[in-house]
């Protein structure tokens, strides 16, 4: 099995009726993920102020959307550079079915910023 994760709200996780879905989903076409690797970078660099935040853990082979291996997007609309394939980052290309998301992880920020629940 493989696991990838997305950072969101408490309150947009509880919103999840059937299917799981995020903003991104509507203005840039996919819903961005992050391996176990890349938590801690994304979380520290763009959830820093944001509380009440989860993860949600989901098994990529239940998952029922299209998932593609994509460079990050660079800040200001510049084109990426390079990549190494382990930088590579995971967008789903539609909601999330939640049996594809086999667990929900509290993900509260400390002092010096963000440190990987235990088990992952």
């Amino acid at each position: 099995m493989t696991y990838i994760y997305h950072i969101t709200i408490q309150e947009a996780w509880e919103q999840a009726d059937r299917h799981y879905t995020a903003s991104s989903l509507e203005s840039e076409g996919f819903i961005h993920c992050s391996t176990t690797a890349q938590i801690l970078q994304v979380a520290n660099a763009f959830y820093r102020d944001v509380p009440n935040l989860v993860l949600l853990c989901i098994d990529t082979e239940k998952l029922s959307a299209d998932l593609k291996w994509e460079a990050p997007a660079h800040p200001k609309g510049h084109k990426a550079p390079p990549t190494s394939d382990d930088m590579l980052f995971p967008h789903v290309y539609g909601t999330i079915n939640l049996d594809a998301i086999v667990d929900v992880v509290d993900f509260p920020q400390g002092e010096k910023g963000f440190t990987l629940p235990d088990g992952l």
